[in-house]
């Protein structure tokens, strides 16, 4: 019976709206708001604009685009998202009876106009997603109905406005702007406003006290902005607080026992400030609490116990501080988390069986503690987990967790780099899931073995980096068979053999456009923002590495394969440190998208194609340490190449000397006689030297004896500096952040 209710409820509306509407179509438009909206479409360029009607021949004003009228008087105007370039004319002041304006997401700019704030019956403002530049202006008797103004996304600065008359201001959204100043809380606060949205402009100063007098505040934003200095003691004391966004500011001291009383919290963001000491254990009291983010702080201390008291929490941001001790959290009582994120810290121990309980758990990031042990068998329950990272621990089995976790069938994205030094083997057998796998990284795991033959499987497969370990063996042919795989990285193994031909037929390699059209659904980020002092992570998400092929420092020979020309798309092509053999091919001059070409330390041999001039986007080139020979090819991005990219080839010809023809015409003019005759004479005033130095030392003790101090004193010398350098490279080695 109630849900015939509903649905008569619903055509009801939906009649009285068509009736509306119709009515409104049909009306006769008012001459002067025919004249207004004449005199503001001037103002615009209306010829890109998805728009009807806006023509001076047509008086039918009511029935034109984004026009609402009531009794032949415009009451709402709503041009959002119409591709409308210009600036606002003040003719829109006219429309005295008007009650909405809604010109959002649009292109105009300017400043608007200040009888903005004159129109009687204004209650929605919305000129957000815009250019509009200037101070926003508003008189202390301006916009008296105001309840809604939303002017976020576009260029005003000056002091942020405030609105002394307005009585009924519930939604202020002034967020991503340059306003400057303080923030005036004290006459933010005489409305009942409920919506406070602030962030991504140049505040300076502290949060200022008074909010807590805003008693209807349900959002309060201050996020990117500028803040510094600790919390006001009255912010704890809005009781009916749903949402706290203050991230990505500059605020320190410690976080108030307090925040227990705001018992109506939903979403609290600190993250990305400079807040020390403990976290309070008073979330027992927050029971609709869905997402606390308190990441890149200084918060130091053990996991608060009283987070397992909040049944609705969904998202648990902690990464980056400095906690420690065990996860001591009851996961059964946490039902419906969705993002455990406690990467970057010093917790120790083991991962607690209980996660596996959490079954909505779609992203897990315990990566960078001391946490050690095995993954728990509980975790084949983890039936929506999406990413998982363990990276920088102690964990050992990889069989055991492999064995585990290809029982996840959601699981995209595996990163378990810097684990499993105890002298493992990659595991070869028994494995057979990981079907929706798109990022597999098992690098710097000291791994011996080859790659596996489970990993012809993955046919998802976008990522793979197994580098920094002690795999040996070919390079398997089906590898280049995976036709969604774009970066690959096994580089610093042992591989050994040639390059498979299939590594020249890699289709998304080939062609952008087929790697678009496989793309994933859904791209989880792989990090999330970090300390500026923080290194982390170049990319941040699976779509945003390079296509690459990095096959350094390994035991590879023969040929660079001519096919690699084809991979049109490939970004990144490193083969340096290998032991590579033959000409470089004419044809990689086909790779149109390449930005690094590495084939330094190599025994490659001829001529540096010329032809690799026409690699537009090519920043960096080593060709180093080979027997390469002739001239370096001159124009497009080798003029901005330096000689340490050539330097190790002897008969190459560095960019500061004049090209090795020009040397060969030089040497061979004049008398045909010459060169041999200098030849000589320089081996038999060599051979004339030498004797008389022999002559000195055999004859002059005291010139033997000071010679031969002089050498121990060269040797010496030697040996001191090559062990400081030895030490130095032996220390930034140590300190390097491998994958």
């Amino acid at each position: 019976m109630g849900g015939y209710y509903y649905l008569l409820h619903f055509l009801l509306v939906c009649f009285l709206l068509h009736v509306h509407t119709s009515h409104s179509m049909n009306q006769t438009c008012n001459p002067t708001n025919l004249e207004a909206l004449l005199a503001f479409s001037s103002g615009l360029d209306m010829k890109r604009a998805r728009i009807v009607g806006w023509d001076p021949n047509d008086t039918a004003c009511c029935s034109w685009t984004g026009v609402f009228c009531e009794f032949g008087r415009v009451i709402r105007l709503d041009l959002s998202n119409k591709s409308l370039h210009g600036s606002i004319s003040s003719a829109v002041t006219l429309l005295d009876d008007i009650v909405s304006l809604n010109l959002s997401n649009n292109s105009l700019h300017g400043q608007p106009p200040e009888g903005l704030g004159h129109l009687a019956r204004l209650k929605i403002l919305d000129l957000s997603m815009n250019m509009l530049s200037g101070v926003f202006m508003v008189s202390e008797d301006g916009f008296p109905a105001i309840e809604v103004l939303n002017v976020s996304f576009n260029q005003f600065t000056g002091p942020h406005p405030a609105f002394p008359s307005a009585m009924n201001l519930t939604v202020l959204d002034i967020s991503s702007n340059a306003f400057s100043g303080d923030i005036n809380a004290t006459t933010l606060c005489i409305t009942p406003v409920r919506v406070l949205k602030f962030s991504g402009n140049e505040f300076t100063g502290e949060v200022p006290a008074g909010f807590g007098r805003c008693s209807m505040l349900a959002d309060l934003s201050i996020g990117g902005s500028g803040l510094t200095g600790n919390l006001p003691s009255d912010l704890y004391m809005i009781a009916g607080l749903r949402r706290l966004s203050l991230q990505d500011n500059k605020l320190s001291g410690s976080l108030s026992e307090n925040i227990g009383n705001l018992s109506q919290l939903v979403q609290i963001d600190l993250s990305y400030n400079r807040f020390t000491g403990f976290i309070p254990d008073m979330f027992g009291r927050l029971r609709k609490l869905e997402s606390l983010n308190l990441a890149s702080n200084g918060f130091i201390g053990t996991l608060p116990s009283s987070l397992s008291s909040c049944p609705t929490l969904r998202v648990l941001g902690l990464r980056n501080n400095s906690l420690s001790g065990e996860i001591a959290l009851d996961f059964s009582l946490l039902p419906r988390l969705n993002i455990f994120d406690a990467g970057t810290n010093k917790l120790s121990g083991a991962i607690p069986a209980g996660l596996g309980r959490c079954a909505e758990l779609r992203k897990l990031n315990l990566a960078r503690n001391k946490l050690e042990g095995e993954i728990p068998e509980s975790f084949k329950n983890l039936s929506s987990l999406l990413y998982l990272s363990l990276t920088g621990n102690g964990f050992t089995n990889l069989s055991s967790a492999m064995q585990v976790l290809q029982h996840l069938p959601k699981l995209t994205s595996l990163v378990v780099t810097k684990n499993f030094h105890g002298g493992e083997i990659m595991p070869m057998d028994d494995i057979k899931g990981f079907r929706s796998m798109q990022l597999l990284v098992l690098a710097n795991c000291a791994l011996s073995g080859m790659i596996p033959p489970w990993m012809q499987s993955l046919e998802s497969l976008r990522v793979l980096d197994i580098s920094w370990n002690k795999l040996s063996g070919k390079i398997p042919p089906w590898l280049g068979n995976l036709n969604n795989l774009f970066y690959i990285n096994l580089s610093n193994n042992s591989f050994s053999g040639e390059l498979p031909e299939s590594l020249t037929r890699m289709k998304s390699l080939i062609s952008s456009t087929y790697l678009r059209e496989n793309a994933s659904i859904e791209d989880l980020a792989l990090s999330i923002k970090k300390n500026p002092a923080d290194k982390g992570l170049q990319y941040n998400h699976v779509s945003s590495f390079p296509s690459s092929l990095i096959l350094s420092s390994n035991l590879l020979v023969g040929p660079v394969l001519p096919g690699l020309g084809h991979l049109v798309d490939l970004h990144v092509l490193d083969l340096s440190w290998n032991y590579f053999s033959g000409r470089i091919p004419d044809e990689l001059s086909n790779m149109s998208s390449l930005e690094v070409l590495n084939f330094a330390h190599n025994n490659l041999s001829g001529n540096i194609p010329s032809s690799l001039s026409k690699l537009n986007f090519l920043s960096q080139f080593d060709v180093s340490y080979n027997n390469l020979t002739g001239d370096i090819p001159t124009g497009g991005q080798f003029s901005t190449f330096s000689n340490e990219g050539f330097v190790g080839n002897a008969a190459l010809c560095l960019l500061e000397n004049a090209p090795c023809s020009a040397n060969a015409i030089s040497v061979g003019t004049g008398n045909e006689g010459t060169p041999a005759m200098t030849y000589i004479t320089m081996e038999v005033g060599f051979a004339f030297g030498i004797l008389i130095v022999c002559n000195l030392l055999f004859f002059a003790k005291a010139w033997r004896a000071a010679y031969f101090l002089a050498v121990d004193r060269f040797f010496d010398w030697l040996y001191v500096m090559t062990m400081v350098k030895v030490n130095n490279l032996r220390r930034k080695w140590d300190g390097k952040d491998h994958p």
